[in-house]
């Protein structure tokens, strides 16, 4: 039986890009500890590490004209992402930003390679501006085109180059979508909307007068519209009555598109041609493994699109698909530490009934060695966001547990992404506790059933999820052997005083504000409650956490140590979760210590 730091050396590889001559890919891949860049020539073939940096880098994209790429990276997980480019010829690596108290999101390379754009808070730390800049260029040379007064993203060039789609995010259900012309930095809107719209997933079309995404503007799911950038008007393009349509991508000179659902956690694409301006024409569904897809990079003939795939039994990897046939090849071979695949545990998909007839879904793991005599530890893991899903890709962590004899239960609570408009809103603000009886419920289910010992149940959870896992324990107490809060929210007044300046306004919208829910926010938040804990306490942080400062976990231990036993970890080099092989194997070999300790 292997320990906690042999599965923590389970690889992934993701994050693809096609090479301008569609010759090779480069993709991520966390060999040395954190993740690198690394190209592949074909399918299998021996990958070549091309960056060698202690810090992880967040992304990496080829030059669509010359033999380069852009890739970017933070210092000690503190989310203040810098862009480089990279000769891969020479090795030649230039700092295109050179600004490491702002943060620089992608935004993509110019058709002709000769500019990028991406966003930035360097002008005013809460509010991001669009940049545009030449490939030689390097800090203050890039142009600041337009000025924002929010979360701004960008979704790429127009075919000539002429125009970038830009995305403003006022909370997770709720964005715009507006075109702005480079040359004079007029913004054309393209979503005026009221109340909380999606428009998710811009990309343009293939004449570049029309943007397609993804909108549930006229139902509670997500469908697939065509927007037309002249009149604004909208045609819908593909609807799906149950689940949402989550993604798109468009190769222009071909035509080709792959969209993907996402049912009940699980993708399912599609791959087609635009036969007309709001028909795409089906030619196959990808024969990827049933898991979790994303990421398409399309190659330069619009021939193939390479994409990560990540299922629950088999390590992320990067797959080249056949746009017409579907045919799918595995580029990468993550290795697995020289864990069996075969021993890795599918999960079982369930629902769960609430306090409100409501049926909650959740991924349920039994060990192997689990049986009928109410014998097997469960581990109830909490995903974040909360506007987050969890879904069956796969988790080294997880299968350590299962192969230790813990059972692992993954609820997706009201409030999660992936079941439509009416679902997420469901936890907002006044309804932020609903949710926490959610799990409450789940925890009920585990006593029913005959394999678990209710006795031994654990609440774990990062980010929001750590906030769940303390609100779960402060509400229902006597559930609980044990709790692990990684990176999570003790107090909602606190937390979003000290968040980073360009998160606060799209958090409040989610569990309100400071200025109008403030006596709301203390009576739900767990440190105003923590006497009510009555077991152990496993609280873990990153010093340099940008969203949940790290104040959150020293006035939580302060607190909860009076009245139970409470370990506390923090990590200097990172932020918000743990991106060093390093700090992994110490972080999960202590939670292992604690819970074999406590449960």
């Amino acid at each position: 039986m292997h320990d906690i730091e042999r599965y923590l050396n389970v690889r992934s590889a993701y994050g693809a890009s096609f090479g301008p001559e569609g010759e090779r890919l480069s993709f991520l891949m966390d060999t040395t500890g954190v993740p690198q860049v690394w190209t592949v020539e074909e399918p299998g073939a021996w990958p070549e590490q091309r960056t060698f940096y202690d810090e992880r880098v967040t992304f990496a994209s080829w030059s669509p004209e010359r033999d380069e790429l852009a890739f970017g990276m933070d210092e000690g997980g503190n989310e203040r992402q810098q862009l480089f480019r990279y000769d891969p010829g020479t090795g030649e690596v230039t700092n295109l930003t050179g600004m490491p108290d702002a943060k620089h999101r992608w935004g993509g390379w110019s058709h002709d390679g000769e500019r990028v754009a991406f966003t930035s808070n360097r002008r005013e730390e809460s509010v991001f501006d669009v940049y545009v800049q030449g490939r030689d260029e390097t800090g203050e040379e890039a142009e600041l085109v337009v000025e924002g007064d929010g979360w701004l993203t960008l979704g790429g060039w127009s075919p000539d180059d002429a125009k970038l789609i830009v995305s403003e995010a006022y909370s997770n259900f709720d964005q715009d979508v507006s075109v702005l012309d480079v040359e004079s930095g007029e913004l054309t809107h393209l979503t005026p909307h009221e109340g909380t719209v999606r428009f998710q997933s811009a990309s343009w079309g293939p004449d570049g007068e029309s943007v397609y995404l993804v909108s549930d503007r006229e139902s509670d799911t997500l469908d697939l519209w065509r927007v037309d950038i002249d009149t604004g008007e909208f045609s819908l393009v593909v609807s799906d009555e149950e689940w949402e349509i989550d993604g798109v991508s468009i190769d222009e000179d071909s035509r080709r598109v792959v969209y993907s659902r996402n049912v009940d956690g699980y993708t399912r694409l599609t791959a087609g041609e635009l036969t007309a301006p709001d028909r795409i024409d089906p030619s196959a569904e990808p024969d990827v493994p049933r898991g979790v897809a994303g990421g398409v990079s399309w190659g330069p003939d619009g021939d193939r699109f390479a994409l990560t795939v990540t299922t629950s039994t088999d390590a992320t990897n990067v797959y080249v698909v056949d746009a017409k046939t579907g045919e799918a090849e595995r580029w990468t071979r993550a290795a697995t530490a020289g864990i069996p695949r075969d021993s890795f545990v599918e999960p079982e998909l369930v629902h769960y009934p609430t306090f409100d007839d409501r049926d909650i879904p959740a991924f349920f793991s039994l060990p192997d060695s689990a049986a009928g005599d109410g014998d097997t530890p469960v581990i109830v893991d909490i995903h974040g966001g909360p506007e987050s899903q969890r879904r069956p890709s796969f988790s080294a962590v997880k299968q350590y547990f299962l192969a230790h004899g813990y059972a692992v239960f993954e609820p997706n609570v009201r409030g999660s992404a992936g079941y439509g408009k009416a679902y997420g809103h469901l936890d907002d603000v006044e309804n932020r506790m609903d949710s926490v009886a959610d799990i409450e419920a789940a925890v009920e289910w585990l006593h029913d059933h005959p394999a678990v010992d209710p006795d031994r149940v654990v609440a774990m959870g990062g980010s929001y999820g750590g906030f769940m896992v303390l609100a779960s324990m402060t509400e229902y107490p006597e559930l609980w052997a044990a709790g692990v809060d990684i990176v999570g929210i003790a107090n909602f007044v606190t937390f979003l005083e000290n968040t980073g300046e360009w998160r606060r306004e799209l958090r409040e919208a989610e569990y309100g504000s400071l200025e109008d829910d403030r006596e709301f926010l203390e009576s739900i938040s767990p440190l105003n409650n923590v006497e009510k804990i009555r077991a152990p306490l496993f609280v873990l942080h990153g010093e340099n956490d940008p969203r949940v400062p790290v104040s959150e976990a020293h006035q939580l231990v302060e607190e909860a140590s009076e009245h139970v036993p409470v370990r506390e970890l923090i990590f200097e080099d990172e932020g918000h979760g743990f991106s060093k092989l390093e700090n992994r194997v110490e972080a999960y070999s202590q939670i292992v210590e604690f819970l074999d300790e406590h449960v």
